[in-house]
C-alpha cells in the first residue's frame, strides 16, 4: 500500500526531473496541487518551491514560499539557505536574513534506532533443512540511505542481500536539514550514527563480517567508512553512485568486495571517473551500468549475488 511518504517521494522526484528540463512553471503547479497527506513535509516543499521560484527570478514569492512554512515552524539548515544558487538573490535582504537566524536556532538533530531485518531463508521445510534449518546470517550489511531519504528506503533498496543468506541494517542519519530532510554532511557525526546503530544489533549478529553499503551521499559516507575503519572495521564495500567529496589516501585493510556501481548516465559519473586512480589504489573497482541515471539498477539483487562472499 502507497504511504504519504511514497506519494512524497514521487512527486519531488518529478519536480527535479521538471526543473532539469527547464519546466519549473509545471513543476509549481504540482506543487500547488500537491496531497494534504504530504503537510509533514511542508518544509521540504516550500524550499523546492523557492528554489524553483528563485530560479525564474521571481524573488519575492520564493521569499514568502519560505516565509509562510517559517510562520508555521519550519526550519532549514543555514547552508541550504545560503549556498544555493536559486536563491541568491535573497542572500542581502532582511527578511531572508531573519528567517536564517530563526531557523539556526530552530534547527534539532534526531536519533532514531536503526532497522534490522535478519535473512530470508527458505520457508519450505524441504528446503530450510537443504539449506541447514536454524541457519545463521552468514554477514551483515550496513546500508546508508541517500540524501532526503530515511532507513527505510536503504532496507527497501538493498533487501536483495537478506535472500543471500546476509542480515540487513538500515541506518537513518541523525544529521537534519529540514524537519524531514535527512543527509549526511558531517563525517564525525556519521561515524556517531553509524557506531550508535551497531551497538543496537542483536547478540546473534555482533560477531559477524560487516558489510559497508550505501547510495549517494550514503555510498560517500560508506566507501569512507570502509576506508577508514571508523567508526569499526569492515570486511568489505559496495556503494552505488557515491557523492563523493575526496576520497581517503590510505585504506586501513583489505576489503573484499570493493566494489562501485554507478550509471552511465549519472551525474556523478564525472566525480567518481576523476578519482579513479585513487579508486583503484583502494582497491575498488568502479562497475559503470549502461544507461542507468542516478537511481538503483532493477537487477541489483543479481549484481550482489556476484559481489558478496557465499553463504554456502
Amino acid at each position: 500500500m502507497e504511504t504519504p511518504e511514497d506519494r512524497y517521494d514521487r512527486l519531488t522526484d518529478r519536480v527535479a526531473a521538471l526543473y532539469d528540463e527547464g519546466l519549473q512553471p509545471v513543476a509549481l503547479d504540482l506543487l500547488d496541487a500537491a496531497d494534504p497527506d504530504l503537510e509533514p513535509w511542508a518544509a521540504e516543499l516550500a524550499h523546492l518551491r523557492a528554489c524553483l521560484l528563485g530560479s525564474l527570478h521571481e524573488t519575492t514569492e520564493a521569499l514568502t514560499s519560505l516565509q509562510q512554512a517559517s510562520a508555521a515552524g519550519a526550519w532549514w539548515a543555514e547552508e541550504i539557505l545560503t549556498e544555493d544558487d536559486d536563491l541568491a538573490a535573497l542572500q542581502y535582504l532582511p527578511a531572508f536574513q531573519s528567517l536564517v537566524a530563526l531557523s539556526r536556532d530552530r534547527r534539532i538533530a534526531s536519533e532514531d534506532p536503526p532497522l534490522i531485518q535478519l535473512p530470508a531463508w527458505p520457508s519450505d521445510p524441504a528446503q530450510a533443512a537443504g539449506a541447514g534449518a536454524g541457519r545463521r546470517a552468514c554477514g551483515v550489511v550496513v546500508a546508508l540511505h541517500g540524501a532526503g531519504q530515511r532507513a527505510r528506503h536503504a532496507m527497501r533498496d538493498w533487501a536483495g542481500v537478506l535472500e543471500l543468506g546476509y542480515a540487513l541494517v538500515g541506518v537513518e542519519s541523525s544529521q537534519l536539514m529540514s524537519p524531514m530532510y535527512r543527509t549526511w554532511p558531517d563525517p564525525g557525526e556519521a561515524a556517531k550514527d553509524i557506531a550508535r546503530a551497531l551497538d543496537q544489533l542483536p547478540v546473534q549478529l555482533r560477531d559477524l563480517p560487516l558489510i559497508a553499503a550505501g547510495f549517494s551521499a550514503g555510498g560517500r559516507v560508506a566507501l569512507n567508512w570502509a576506508v577508514e575503519a571508523d567508526p569499526v572495521p569492515v570486511s568489505g564495500a559496495v556503494v552505488l553512485a557515491p557523492a563523493l567529496r575526496g576520497v581517503p589516501e590510505k585504506a586501513k585493510n583489505a576489503l573484499s568486495p570493493a566494489s562501485i556501481l554507478i550509471g552511465t548516465a549519472d551525474d556523478l559519473l564525472e566525480v567518481v571517473d576523476d578519482a579513479g586512480e585513487q579508486l583503484a589504489g583502494l582497491g575498488f573497482t568502479v562497475d559503470r551500468l549502461p544507461g542507468l541515471g542516478h537511481e538503483f539498477p532493477q537487477d541489483l539483487a543479481t549484481r550482489l549475488k556476484g559481489l558478496l562472499p557465499s553463504c554456502g
